[in-house]
Protein backbone atom coordinates (compact mmCIF):
# COMPACT_ATOMS: atom_id res chain seq x y z
CA UNK A 1 0.00 0.00 0.00
CA UNK A 2 2.86 2.08 1.37
CA UNK A 3 4.39 1.69 -2.34
CA UNK A 4 1.21 2.70 -4.46
CA UNK A 5 1.00 6.35 -2.42
CA UNK A 6 4.67 6.71 -3.18
CA UNK A 7 4.08 5.62 -7.02
CA UNK A 8 0.57 7.86 -6.93
CA UNK A 9 2.41 10.93 -5.20
CA UNK A 10 5.48 10.63 -7.83
CA UNK A 11 3.14 10.71 -11.01
CA UNK A 12 1.27 13.56 -9.20
CA UNK A 13 4.55 15.41 -8.61
CA UNK A 14 5.76 14.79 -11.86
CA UNK A 15 2.39 16.02 -13.74
CA UNK A 16 2.13 19.49 -11.34
CA UNK A 17 5.87 20.42 -12.76
CA UNK A 18 4.94 19.18 -16.21
CA UNK A 19 2.33 21.86 -16.20
CA UNK A 20 4.33 24.29 -14.64
CA UNK A 21 6.93 24.12 -16.59
CA UNK A 22 4.12 24.11 -20.00
CA UNK A 23 2.56 27.32 -18.36
CA UNK A 24 5.78 29.14 -17.70
CA UNK A 25 7.56 28.28 -21.09
CA UNK A 26 3.65 29.41 -22.66
CA UNK A 27 4.41 33.12 -20.99
CA UNK A 28 8.04 33.04 -21.84
CA UNK A 29 7.44 32.38 -25.47
CA UNK A 30 4.32 34.82 -25.46
CA UNK A 31 6.20 37.65 -24.19
CA UNK A 32 9.11 36.91 -26.80
CA UNK A 33 7.02 37.17 -28.96
CA UNK A 34 5.99 40.49 -28.58
CA UNK A 35 9.30 41.80 -30.31
CA UNK A 36 9.99 38.49 -32.15
CA UNK A 37 8.18 36.74 -35.52
CA UNK A 38 7.64 33.44 -34.55
CA UNK A 39 9.98 31.17 -36.22
CA UNK A 40 7.11 29.13 -37.76
CA UNK A 41 3.87 27.95 -36.69
CA UNK A 42 2.03 24.49 -36.71
CA UNK A 43 -0.21 25.59 -39.58
CA UNK A 44 3.10 26.79 -41.49
CA UNK A 45 4.30 22.70 -40.50
CA UNK A 46 1.36 21.41 -41.98
CA UNK A 47 1.82 23.27 -45.19
CA UNK A 48 4.73 21.95 -45.92
CA UNK A 49 3.43 17.88 -44.77
CA UNK A 50 0.83 18.52 -47.16
CA UNK A 51 2.99 19.48 -50.07
CA UNK A 52 1.87 23.62 -49.96
CA UNK A 53 5.30 24.43 -49.44
CA UNK A 54 6.27 27.46 -47.29
CA UNK A 55 5.88 31.13 -48.84
CA UNK A 56 6.57 33.88 -46.88
CA UNK A 57 8.36 36.93 -45.71
CA UNK A 58 7.62 38.78 -42.34
CA UNK A 59 7.66 42.37 -42.68
CA UNK A 60 7.17 45.16 -40.12
CA UNK A 61 4.17 47.27 -38.88
CA UNK A 62 5.47 50.44 -40.90
CA UNK A 63 5.48 48.26 -44.01
CA UNK A 64 2.12 47.18 -43.69
CA UNK A 65 -0.14 49.49 -45.62
CA UNK A 66 -2.93 51.43 -43.79
CA UNK A 67 -5.43 50.15 -46.86
CA UNK A 68 -4.55 46.06 -45.47
CA UNK A 69 -4.79 47.02 -42.09
CA UNK A 70 -8.16 48.29 -42.61
CA UNK A 71 -9.68 45.98 -45.28
CA UNK A 72 -8.47 43.27 -42.04
CA UNK A 73 -10.43 44.95 -39.51
CA UNK A 74 -13.66 45.56 -42.38
CA UNK A 75 -13.48 42.38 -43.11
CA UNK A 76 -12.70 40.14 -40.28
CA UNK A 77 -13.73 41.60 -37.11
CA UNK A 78 -14.62 45.45 -36.95
CA UNK A 79 -14.69 45.93 -33.20
CA UNK A 80 -11.11 44.68 -33.11
CA UNK A 81 -10.28 48.15 -31.29
CA UNK A 82 -12.79 48.08 -29.25
CA UNK A 83 -12.85 44.41 -27.77
CA UNK A 84 -10.62 42.54 -24.85
CA UNK A 85 -10.43 39.41 -27.35
CA UNK A 86 -13.47 37.96 -27.28
CA UNK A 87 -16.37 39.74 -28.90
CA UNK A 88 -18.90 39.23 -26.42
CA UNK A 89 -20.75 42.11 -26.72
CA UNK A 90 -20.71 42.30 -30.54
CA UNK A 91 -24.50 42.12 -31.27
CA UNK A 92 -25.39 44.72 -28.47
CA UNK A 93 -22.59 47.57 -29.80
CA UNK A 94 -23.92 47.20 -33.32
CA UNK A 95 -27.33 47.75 -32.44
CA UNK A 96 -26.47 50.44 -29.50
CA UNK A 97 -24.11 52.70 -31.33
CA UNK A 98 -23.33 55.79 -29.63
CA UNK A 99 -24.82 58.76 -31.72
CA UNK A 100 -22.36 60.43 -34.37
CA UNK A 101 -20.52 57.54 -34.69
CA UNK A 102 -20.19 55.24 -37.09
CA UNK A 103 -22.22 51.60 -36.43
CA UNK A 104 -19.48 48.73 -36.06
CA UNK A 105 -19.84 44.74 -36.99
CA UNK A 106 -17.98 41.75 -36.68
CA UNK A 107 -16.96 39.76 -39.61
CA UNK A 108 -14.91 37.02 -40.26
CA UNK A 109 -17.38 34.53 -38.51
CA UNK A 110 -16.47 33.30 -34.97
CA UNK A 111 -13.17 34.32 -34.35
CA UNK A 112 -12.10 37.87 -33.67
CA UNK A 113 -8.67 38.59 -35.36
CA UNK A 114 -7.17 38.05 -31.66
CA UNK A 115 -8.30 34.40 -31.21
CA UNK A 116 -7.38 34.19 -35.33
CA UNK A 117 -3.77 35.10 -34.23
CA UNK A 118 -3.53 32.91 -31.14
CA UNK A 119 -4.81 30.08 -33.09
CA UNK A 120 -2.43 30.46 -35.63
CA UNK A 121 0.76 31.54 -33.74
CA UNK A 122 0.37 29.01 -30.89
CA UNK A 123 -2.08 26.32 -31.87
CA UNK A 124 -3.44 24.23 -34.40
CA UNK A 125 -6.11 24.34 -37.22
CA UNK A 126 -8.93 21.76 -37.45
CA UNK A 127 -12.61 21.29 -37.36
CA UNK A 128 -14.73 18.38 -34.90
CA UNK A 129 -13.53 17.16 -32.01
CA UNK A 130 -9.80 19.03 -32.13
CA UNK A 131 -11.45 22.35 -32.74
CA UNK A 132 -13.60 22.04 -29.14
CA UNK A 133 -10.48 20.68 -27.75
CA UNK A 134 -8.53 23.54 -28.83
CA UNK A 135 -10.97 26.21 -27.35
CA UNK A 136 -9.43 26.12 -23.86
CA UNK A 137 -5.62 27.22 -24.86
CA UNK A 138 -7.15 29.38 -27.34
CA UNK A 139 -9.08 31.29 -25.13
CA UNK A 140 -5.79 31.32 -22.61
CA UNK A 141 -3.56 32.75 -25.47
CA UNK A 142 -5.94 35.09 -26.59
CA UNK A 143 -6.25 36.49 -23.42
CA UNK A 144 -2.25 36.69 -22.76
CA UNK A 145 -1.72 38.60 -26.04
CA UNK A 146 -4.20 40.96 -25.61
CA UNK A 147 -2.47 41.69 -22.05
CA UNK A 148 0.87 41.58 -23.22
CA UNK A 149 1.51 42.44 -27.25
CA UNK A 150 -1.58 45.33 -27.41
CA UNK A 151 -3.57 45.59 -30.18
CA UNK A 152 -0.93 47.01 -32.81
CA UNK A 153 1.38 44.20 -32.27
CA UNK A 154 -1.54 41.51 -32.82
CA UNK A 155 -2.62 43.20 -35.96
CA UNK A 156 0.80 43.20 -37.20
CA UNK A 157 1.30 39.57 -36.22
CA UNK A 158 -1.79 38.81 -37.97
CA UNK A 159 -1.07 39.83 -41.07
CA UNK A 160 2.76 38.36 -41.40
CA UNK A 161 1.19 34.44 -40.21
CA UNK A 162 -2.30 34.01 -41.59
CA UNK A 163 -2.22 31.72 -44.56
CA UNK A 164 -3.56 33.94 -47.83
CA UNK A 165 -3.49 31.14 -50.07
CA UNK A 166 -2.59 27.88 -50.38
CA UNK A 167 1.30 27.48 -48.63
CA UNK A 168 1.19 31.51 -48.82
CA UNK A 169 1.61 33.30 -45.13
CA UNK A 170 1.55 36.93 -44.49
CA UNK A 171 0.57 39.74 -46.57
CA UNK A 172 4.23 40.54 -48.13
CA UNK A 173 4.13 36.32 -49.66
CA UNK A 174 1.03 37.33 -50.49
CA UNK A 175 1.39 40.39 -52.15
CA UNK A 176 4.72 39.16 -54.34
CA UNK A 177 2.64 36.28 -55.22
CA UNK A 178 -0.30 38.01 -56.44
CA UNK A 179 0.48 40.70 -57.67
CA UNK A 180 4.33 41.01 -57.90
CA UNK A 181 5.19 43.24 -55.83
CA UNK A 182 5.69 44.43 -52.30
CA UNK A 183 3.20 45.02 -49.51
CA UNK A 184 3.87 48.57 -49.16
CA UNK A 185 2.60 49.18 -52.69
CA UNK A 186 -0.58 47.24 -52.59
CA UNK A 187 -3.60 49.31 -53.77
CA UNK A 188 -6.72 49.56 -51.37
CA UNK A 189 -8.49 47.39 -54.04
CA UNK A 190 -5.73 44.44 -54.17
CA UNK A 191 -5.33 44.29 -50.28
CA UNK A 192 -9.35 43.67 -50.41
CA UNK A 193 -8.86 40.95 -52.76
CA UNK A 194 -6.20 39.29 -50.71
CA UNK A 195 -7.96 40.36 -46.99
CA UNK A 196 -11.12 38.12 -49.20
CA UNK A 197 -9.39 35.65 -49.24
CA UNK A 198 -9.22 34.55 -45.97
CA UNK A 199 -12.42 32.75 -44.79
CA UNK A 200 -10.96 30.03 -46.91
CA UNK A 201 -7.47 30.92 -48.39
CA UNK A 202 -7.25 27.08 -49.80
CA UNK A 203 -10.58 27.68 -51.79
CA UNK A 204 -10.87 30.95 -52.72
CA UNK A 205 -8.30 31.84 -55.37
CA UNK A 206 -7.55 35.44 -55.82
CA UNK A 207 -5.11 35.06 -58.71
CA UNK A 208 -7.94 33.93 -61.07
CA UNK A 209 -9.92 35.83 -58.96
CA UNK A 210 -12.70 33.38 -57.58
CA UNK A 211 -16.78 34.66 -57.57
CA UNK A 212 -16.13 34.55 -53.87
CA UNK A 213 -13.33 36.65 -53.76
CA UNK A 214 -14.82 39.26 -56.29
CA UNK A 215 -18.30 39.96 -54.17
CA UNK A 216 -16.29 39.75 -50.68
CA UNK A 217 -13.39 42.39 -52.33
CA UNK A 218 -16.13 44.95 -52.90
CA UNK A 219 -18.35 43.85 -49.51
CA UNK A 220 -14.50 45.02 -48.00
CA UNK A 221 -14.13 48.43 -49.81
CA UNK A 222 -17.81 49.47 -49.12
CA UNK A 223 -16.87 48.61 -45.58
CA UNK A 224 -13.63 50.29 -45.74
CA UNK A 225 -15.37 53.56 -46.85
CA UNK A 226 -17.56 53.52 -43.74
CA UNK A 227 -14.68 52.72 -41.42
CA UNK A 228 -12.31 55.63 -42.38
CA UNK A 229 -12.16 58.44 -39.97
CA UNK A 230 -13.74 55.97 -37.18
CA UNK A 231 -11.19 57.43 -34.30
CA UNK A 232 -10.56 53.62 -32.89
CA UNK A 233 -9.63 52.29 -36.11
CA UNK A 234 -7.42 55.25 -36.85
CA UNK A 235 -5.83 55.22 -33.95
CA UNK A 236 -5.01 51.14 -34.72
CA UNK A 237 -4.54 51.32 -38.52
CA UNK A 238 -2.21 54.32 -38.73
CA UNK A 239 1.39 53.91 -39.04
CA UNK A 240 3.62 55.91 -36.30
Amino acid sequence: MAGKKTLGGKIIRYTLRIILILFVSSILYVVLCRWVMPPITMTQIGALTDGYGLKRDYVSWNQIPRSVKLAAIASEDQLFPEHGGFDWKSIDKSMNAKPGRKKRIRGGGASTISQQTAKNVFLWQGSGATRYIRKVPEFYFTQLIEWTWGKRRIMEVYLNVIEMGPGIFGIEAASKAYFNKHAKDLTPAEAAMIIACLPNPKKYSVKPESRMVQWRSAHILGQMDNLTGDDDVEEVVKTP
